[in-house]
């Protein structure tokens, strides 16, 4: 069994390093280069957009569409890693001196899963707050107002249309649903007209959506130039009903892997579902495991004793149709998880242990 920290460990971990690195800038590069071009389109015409701006967006939009496609970023990377060690005959030389095809999965097995902990751990968040950027951005775009702001937080935010130009970003800092009655607790209300400059700002201690109405208690009315109007109770009406609220909780990939469980864990309190966040909390967790299930179906393809011509083609064709294989099974599972049909974790872990165990019955019948 080759060791991690052997003189080919290092080499074979190193090599996987560095095909990820140039796998990964490829696909950067590509991506940005495809929204460039879509985000172009969008915006033909329209000079108030400047290049800054759609260099923004699509760095912002960037991390949303790595994180899709990592599994096959890794999977690439670790194909063109096995190839070029069998292609230079280094792979038959390692054989040779003994070593199993465990000892030389797993120096690159290890430093897969270097990557997705590092990815998860430290990307995600980051890739988190682009997010939120990339909606700030995604919303002036729509209202052709560079100036406009989009709120995103744990809590609710909901902006709607009051007329006459006036506008309402309502927000809460806790939900409760009770006997069909949802209670906010810490309840803000701003309205600002069509270029977003505060008219009133509305402060409740608590408040009940019934019918259409927010009603506050313990009302304090905020205008410029005007003192403090402080008030017991306040009927707003709003256009917030249930189903809305839970259209507008903030999306999962706006959320670092170090706030989901605080982010679970304040929903479930609130009675709304939580199955989302689940969702997404629990495929990170899995992510640096199936990016190693991905490992092993690289090597089904890649790890030959002779590259015959024609080979790498075929190994190209193998990979991609089995790599979309595997990510559109793990998306119409994901699926069915999302909407309760079958159990979170079973959806989130399934794709990478029935990939895993093929691949290694496939190893092992070779070993044989």
């Amino acid at each position: 069994m080759m060791k991690p920290n052997s003189i080919l460990g290092s080499y074979l971990i190193k090599q996987t390093i560095l095909s990820f690195l140039y796998v990964l800038a490829v696909i950067c590069a590509i991506i940005m280069m495809f929204d460039m071009i879509e985000i172009l389109r969008r915006t033909s015409g329209r000079h108030e957009v400047s290049v800054g701006f759609l260099l923004q967006y699509v760095i912002a939009k960037l991390p949303e569409t790595v994180d899709k496609v990592i599994p096959f970023i890794v999977m690439v990377a670790t194909m063109i890693t096995f190839w070029k060690i069998s292609k230079t005959n280094e792979f038959v030389i390692i054989r040779a001196a003994g070593v199993s095809i465990w000892g030389v999965l797993t120096p690159v097995l290890l430093a897969v899963f270097a990557i997705g902990m590092f990815w998860v751990a430290v990307i995600n968040p980051i890739s988190a707050k682009l997010f939120e950027v990339k909606e700030t951005l995604s919303y002036r775009l729509k209202t052709d107002n560079p100036n406009a702001f989009l709120f995103s937080n744990k809590g609710l935010w909901i902006r709607e249309g009051k007329g006459q130009d006036v506008v309402a970003i309502i927000n809460a800092n806790g939900l409760n649903l009770q006997d069909n009655v949802l209670w906010l607790q810490d309840v803000s209300i701003m309205e600002t007209d069509e270029k977003m400059q505060v008219i009133r700002r509305i402060e409740a201690f608590v408040a009940t959506l019934e019918d259409g109405v927010l009603n506050l208690k313990d009302v304090r009315i905020y205008k410029s130039g005007q003192k403090a109007e402080i008030i017991n109770s306040l009927a707003y009406p709003t256009e917030m009903n249930l189903q809305r609220i839970k259209d507008n909780f903030i999306d999962p990939e706006a959320i670092s892997i170090w706030n989901l469980p605080d982010t679970i864990r304040f929903y479930e309190t609130s009675g709304f579902s939580v199955l989302r966040y689940q969702m997404r909390y629990l495929s990170l967790l899995a992510l640096p495991f199936l990016l190693m299930a991905m490992v092993l179906v690289a090597g089904i393809f890649s790890l030959k004793a002779s590259q015959r011509q024609g080979g790498v083609l075929w190994m190209i064709i193998f990979g991609i149709v089995t790599g979309f294989a595997v990510y559109f099974t793990s998306q119409v599972i994901s699926a069915f998880g999302i909407n309760a049909y079958i159990p979170v974790w079973f959806a989130v872990w399934a794709p990478a242990i029935v990939v895993a165990s093929l691949s290694i019955s496939v190893y092992l019948h070779r070993e044989e």
